[in-house]
C-alpha cells in the first residue's frame, strides 16, 4: 500500500498557533475596549479554541491523499490476466479464466462496466462498449473458465 507522509504538519501547527494568539490578543482588545468582563473574554475565547481545534481535526480527516487500491503484485496479476470478447451485431461473448470455486463466481454488468468478483480475492473491472440496454443473458462457469453472453434486453 502507498503512504503518503506529510512534511508540512509542523509548519502548519506553527502558523495555526500563530494565528490563534494573534485572534486571542484581538479578542481581548476588543473586550477590554468595550467594558466587558474578563470572563466573558475567557468564555469566548475557549469558544474559539474549541472551534478552531474542531476545524483541524476536520480538516485532518477530510484530507484528500492519493492511496493504490492495490499492491504491486495484485497490478501485476492485473495486467497477465486476458480475456475474450467477441461481439457480433445483436450479442456480445465475454470469457475469461476466474478462479473459484463456482458459488464465489460473482458478475454484474453495471452502466456497460462488467464486475466480477471470484475466489481469492479476485476482483476486475472490464470496461464494455455496449448499449445501455444489454445485460447478461447467459452466465456460465465450469473448469474456472466464465462464458458470458451479453444481449438487448
Amino acid at each position: 500500500m502507498y503512504a503518503k507522509r506529510y512534511s508540512y504538519e509542523s509548519s502548519t501547527a506553527f502558523v495555526i498557533a500563530i494565528i490563534t494568539l494573534m485572534f486571542i490578543g484581538i479578542m481581548y482588545v476588543f473586550f477590554a475596549k468595550n467594558g466587558y468582563t474578563f470572563a466573558s473574554f475567557v468564555l469566548v475565547s475557549l469558544a474559539s479554541l474549541t472551534v478552531i481545534y474542531w476545524a483541524i481535526y476536520l480538516k485532518r480527516t477530510t484530507r484528500n491523499e492519493i492511496k493504490f487500491k492495490y499492491d504491486q503484485k495484485e497490478v501485476q496479476e492485473s495486467k497477465n490476466w486476458v480475456y475474450d470478447l467477441i461481439k457480433s451485431d445483436n450479442e456480445v461473448v465475454f470469457v475469461a479464466e476466474v478462479p473459484g470455486p463456482e458459488d464465489a463466481v460473482n458478475v454484474r454488468l453495471v452502466n456497460s462496466v462488467l464486475y466480477i468478483r471470484g475466489g481469492q480475492g479476485f476482483v476486475r473491472e472490464v470496461p464494455l462498449d455496449i448499449s445501455e440496454e444489454m445485460g447478461i443473458a447467459e452466465f456460465r462457469y465450469r473448469n474456472g473458465i466464465l462464458t458470458l453472453k451479453i444481449r438487448r434486453l
